[in-house]
């Protein structure tokens, strides 16, 4: 186990966020984290990053509180454009070279080149497919031990989504932890080894994908169909 979730909740006035969620990620393991909008992915990957707070219970990595010394092996895509409007591609890889330790100019090169970025664009004059192609180029050039992807492939064509898919699991070593969350199940079906399904803040389920297929003869987006759409009996 790499990285624990206990009873973490987070609310937000009188909206609970996430509530209660316990889980264990282990190494070498890439999870799809499903859910609709709403749903408390992002809030709970904002908590395994060190960004938010939960108001109660936890999240340890390695058996420590996440904190500041834990922020150096997490690596956080964030669903939001987070780059300064003045910002180049290579301003980019500036700003994050100066704060991760891990990070690694030689790896972002190579990124941005396989992606067809050059290091004059300007982040704000980016399309969608482009500045995805970037936020990924920049949080895979860290060398991290759990990356956490919020939504990766939102509003991406077909074949980008396919080179961007290609270019994460090209990415990461074998020891290496992944979160995705998506609304693209087919696209995490085909890479994930586990799935997190998020429901009004609840993990409400939690199953390894080829057992699913084995055991019961489904689909990740079978089982999403009866979660999300029959009120949520099915089980794993």
């Amino acid at each position: 186990m790499v990285l624990e979730s206990r009873e973490a909740t987070k609310t937000y006035g009188r909206k609970t966020a996430v509530d209660h969620v316990s889980l264990e990620l282990e190494a070498g393991f890439v999870y799809a984290m499903l859910g609709p909008n709403g749903s408390g992915k992002t809030t709970w990957m904002k908590m395994a990053a060190g960004l938010v707070k939960p108001n109660s219970g936890g999240i340890r990595y390695q058996n420590q509180p996440i904190g500041i010394e834990s922020k150096k092996e997490i690596a956080y895509m964030s669903t939001e454009p987070y780059f300064y409007s003045w910002m180049t591609v290579a301003d980019v890889g500036k700003y994050y070279e100066d704060f991760f330790d891990d990070f690694s100019m030689e790896k972002y090169h190579q990124l941005i080149t396989s992606m067809e970025l050059t290091e004059d664009m300007r982040a704000k004059k980016l399309s969608s497919g482009m500045m995805a192609k970037l936020k990924i180029a920049v949080t895979m050039a860290r060398k991290a031990k759990i990356y956490l992807l919020d939504e990766p492939l939102n509003g991406i064509d077909l074949l980008a989504r396919d080179e961007i898919m290609r270019t994460i699991l090209a990415s990461i070593e074998p020891d290496v932890t992944m979160v995705i969350s998506s609304h693209l199940i087919d696209e995490l079906e085909r890479v994930a080894d586990a799935v997190l399904f998020m429901k009004e803040g609840h993990l409400i389920r939690q199953c390894m994908v080829e057992e699913l297929r084995i055991s019961q003869h489904k689909s990740v987006a079978d089982l999403y169909r009866e979660i999300y759409g029959h009120g949520g009996e099915a089980v794993c």
